[in-house]
């Protein structure tokens, strides 16, 4: 009886003049009468164990299966994968001798070391023939904080420089409690700036949805150091929770959404600015007690004196405040001393970009940048460090790195062997698609140039520790660099005239969601 039902509804949908697409490659089109009878038996074969049910319940099981063959209709007519297509697809999988021996191989050990080029096992050439100064290796732990820990490596290594002999450590914990404070300022401040917005609006959902991160840009460093200073890291050491950022982010993230709902409630009934203002003060105390407990309340005052790369002290032990000790090691840190340039192919070049909200205070500057050719921004590069000075710079570090030899290079691991595919975007189409975009910060600090100038490899200082890598140190290709560097802060005393007056025209401001502006951590 079901397997007479379930024919019937089978051979009455088929009735229906609609046409669906199945294959593969080139689309043909089959007429949806035909492909509903292909299966008919397959499906009737499955309804059939609905035979035994008593002749009492046979509405129940005529409802049933009508719902199936509707819902069966429904996928087929609006792009699911149907049984036809199911078989076709299947015809790709690992099949002869050869396709089974890689499966056993992949099953059993993890695809880098099988995707690894007999390239990899060559030495690596670590000469560099332009490298500034070495300075100690930091490791920014479980954290986002590579953009300080690269700001800060620019800092003490101008400083290194402008002192002789003196070095200095600044403390990443001081200046991160600051960032997360503003950062929840940031936060409540714009919901209540957009309170008058639906719940859905993406601008609001934009809050709701990152309220406070870890990572961030170089803006954040100037930005931050200009309005709180700077401590030694004697002055106030990394804390625990410093070094594994996840558990405090989510916390705070949770109670700011908390907060913000409360302050859009208070929009709604129509409550006097100053009010809300109060309102976000007393929130702001308790985000302010939570990072004290967690990372130490920040220093206001500190005793400190200089040592050398030897950690023997230059001179008498004095008195600083953190804004005190900010000028004394990197002159302030004026904000338009640098110029921010990135390579984004998908835009114009010579042009100058703003992304809205990415930055780290309210009242601080949104990432800004002229967007460069490649070649244009190694000769940036390529002059600051021949006069000694290490950049600020950002990758997407994890494609095609080598880890164990801390080396960037496209050859690294053939991917596309492997699996008998290609992988064919350009660095455009990888970032429109959201496959890469810049997510790691490093300190730019060598480059080895060929007989005629141009750059065969790049070094970088990385944050990761110095058992990682090349003591520490990454090396990349010049092929890899073009391909997955984007953002790079000179100093404006290594920029050309006309690239400088580039830098200063109006910005065009993109949005905070485009693929390309994630936070470096």
């Amino acid at each position: 009886m079901a397997k007479a039902t379930a024919l019937a509804v089978i051979q009455g949908a088929a009735n229906s003049p609609n046409t669906s697409f199945i294959g593969s490659g080139s689309y043909r089109r089959i007429p949806y009468k035909r492909q509903m009878l292909r299966h008919a038996k397959g499906v009737a074969a499955v309804l059939a164990n609905f035979a035994h049910i008593p002749n009492t319940h046979s509405m129940k099981t005529t409802a049933i299966v009508s719902s199936l063959m509707l819902s069966a209709a429904a996928m087929a007519q609006t792009g699911g994968i149907t049984p036809a297509m199911l078989e076709t697809i299947s015809k790709a999988a690992p099949g002869g001798r050869a396709d089974k021996a890689i499966a056993n191989a992949i099953a059993n050990n993890p695809i880098d070391n099988l995707a690894k080029s007999a390239s990899a096992l060559s030495q690596l050439d670590t000469k560099f023939s332009v490298e500034t100064r070495k300075q100690s290796i930091h490791d920014q732990k479980s954290s986002g904080r590579c953009w300080m820990f690269s700001g800060f490596n620019v800092l003490r290594s101008d400083f290194a420089m402008a002192a002789d002999s003196a070095e200095v450590e600044f403390s990443h914990a001081y200046l991160f409690f600051y960032d997360q404070l503003e950062k929840a300022n940031l936060m409540l401040q714009a919901t209540i700036d957009n309170a008058g917005k639906p719940m859905d609006d993406p601008l609001v959902r934009f809050f709701f949805k990152n309220p406070v991160g870890d990572g961030g840009t170089f803006c954040g460093v100037v930005d931050l150091a200009a309005k709180y200073g700077l401590v030694p890291k004697e002055a106030q050491p990394e804390t625990y929770t410093a070094e594994n950022t996840s558990r405090l982010g989510r916390l705070l993230s949770s109670k700011l959404r908390e907060f913000g709902l409360e302050l859009r409630a208070m929009a709604a009934d129509g409550k006097k600015p100053a009010a809300m203002e109060k309102r976000k003060t007393e929130m702001l105390s308790t985000i302010y007690r939570m990072l004290s407990l967690t990372l130490g309340e920040p220093v206001k005052k500190f005793t400190y004196a200089f040592k050398d790369k030897d950690g023997n002290r230059i001179g008498v032990a004095k008195e600083y405040t953190p804004a005190e000790f900010c000028k004394a090691t990197s002159g302030g840190l004026l904000p338009d001393g640098y110029i921010m340039v990135m390579n984004d192919p998908r835009r114009p070049y010579h042009k100058t970009y703003e992304v809205a909200y990415d930055r780290h205070t309210y009242d601080g500057h949104n990432w800004k940048y002229l967007n460069l050719p490649m070649d244009e921004i190694a000769q940036l590069a390529i002059a600051s460090l021949k006069a000694g000075h290490k950049m600020y710079s950002s990758y997407d570090v994890g494609k095609q790195l080598d880890r164990d030899r801390g080396y960037l290079d496209l050859r690294n691991y053939d991917y596309g062997s492997l699996f008998g595919t290609d992988f064919g975007m350009d660095k455009a189409q990888r970032i429109s698609t959201f496959d890469s975009g810049s997510t790691h910060a490093m300190t730019l600090t060598a480059v080895d140039l060929d007989e005629e100038g141009k750059p065969v490899k790049w070094k970088v200082e990385n944050s990761w520790g110095k058992p990682k890598g090349q003591d520490g140190y990454l090396v990349m290709t010049n092929e890899w660099f073009n391909e997955y560097m984007f953002r790079l802060v000179v100093d404006k005393r290594f920029v050309p005239k006309e690239t400088a007056e580039a830098f200063a025209q109006k910005p065009e401001m993109l949005t905070y969601d485009d693929p390309l502006f994630g936070a470096d951590d």
